[in-house]
């Protein structure tokens, strides 16, 4: 392996077979050596999850653009853990997760696999960015997102980023974007709801869907807010969800 050119770890959460991580992986084919682990097959949802009483195994994949890619029957964190333990022959310089098939604006990164796997390369002090397009459908046109992803992924290469903290990169669909706006993420919550359907055997079963509701439209410090105007939107996010400016009040609570 070339060591003078940068080593890029790319992973997302909608497998290894998405059109998503092929655009991602063929944007940044020619910014260094590229290695692909991402799972077997969609993990959507996964967080932060991890596989504790599966085996896992690594199988290689045909190459992409010139980039070796390997698939993990895991998450995307297992991407991560078990691709540096048992894959990368050094430690790559950036990890990249996506590009993601669906917005991880808002209070979204708490459940994306995709910024799971952004933030476990963060916990071990790698440079890591999250991508995703806001466009769920397997046939989304990801054309608009190339001068982004190469735009932000050159400058963490260029200058990494701030210790323990990590980037989470959402991009609107069916335009060009009019810019890049680094901000907060919207507070809001999701209905949750569930449809209700009926097995041929009369049994019940429940589907997820809902929607964000966004708390704070007019708020022009957030992701939402850009998102909506036609702006990609960079969020800083920190893996440390401890709240320590909360210690005096909570010690006064249970005193």
């Amino acid at each position: 392996m070339d060591t003078s050119r940068p080593l890029i770890f790319i992973t997302n959460d909608d497998g290894v077979d998405s059109p998503g991580i092929r655009y991602l992986i063929e944007t940044v084919a020619d910014m260094g050596t590229v290695i692909v682990v991402a799972p077997d097959a969609p993990r959507s949802g996964q967080a932060s999850a991890i596989s504790v009483n599966t085996p896992l195994s690594v199988t290689r994949k045909p190459d992409i653009a010139g980039a070796e890619v390997y698939s993990i029957n895991g998450t995307p964190v297992d991407c991560v853990k078990l691709g540096m333990h048992a894959v990368v022959p050094r430690r790559p310089d950036i990890i990249l997760s996506g590009i993601n098939h669906g917005s991880n604006s808002g209070n979204s990164v708490i459940y994306s696999g995709t910024m799971g796997a952004v933030i476990e390369g963060c916990m071990i002090g790698i440079p890591a960015i999250g991508y995703s397009l806001l466009h769920h459908s397997w046939a989304a046109d990801f054309s608009q997102c190339g001068d982004i992803v190469r735009h932000i992924t050159s400058q963490v290469l260029g200058t990494g980023l701030p210790p323990e903290i990590c980037l989470n990169v959402n991009i609107p669909a069916r335009c060009t974007p009019e810019g890049i706006k680094v901000v907060r993420a919207a507070k809001g919550h999701w209905t949750e709801e569930y449809v209700e359907y009926t097995t041929p055997h009369g049994s019940p079963f429940y589907w997820l869907t809902g929607k964000f509701v966004n708390s704070e439209p007019d708020s022009p410090d957030t992701d939402e807010y850009w998102l909506q105007r036609r702006y990609a939107t960079v969020v800083p996010v920190r893996p440390d969800q401890s709240a320590p400016d909360s210690i005096p009040v909570i010690t006064e609570i249970l005193h």
